[in-house]
């Protein structure tokens, strides 16, 4: 598991003005781990769900609900009656 990888790989975001513009658009996953493997860290597909259902366990219940909410509302755009 490489969220080592990844969190080197955010901080050294946070200080290259170049790469955070980069990361600062809606990226696919791909063209994410394209920029990550490209600065010279080994990340994959696995690595970011990891980071995404690590971020998730920190949240409260309530920020969960409200999360939840807000793609119910995006998703209702796509049902048709």
């Amino acid at each position: 598991m490489s969220l080592e990888q990844l969190d080197g790989f955010l901080a050294q975001a946070q200080q290259d003005p170049a790469l955070a513009e980069s990361l600062a658009q809606p990226l696919e996953l791909e063209a994410f781990l394209a920029l990550a493997q490209g600065a010279g860290y080994a990340i994959n597909e696995a690595d970011v769900l990891a980071a995404q259902a690590r971020e998730e366990e920190r949240l409260s219940d309530t920020d969960l609900q409200a999360r939840a909410g807000e793609e119910a509302r995006r998703l209702r755009s796509f049902i048709y009656s």
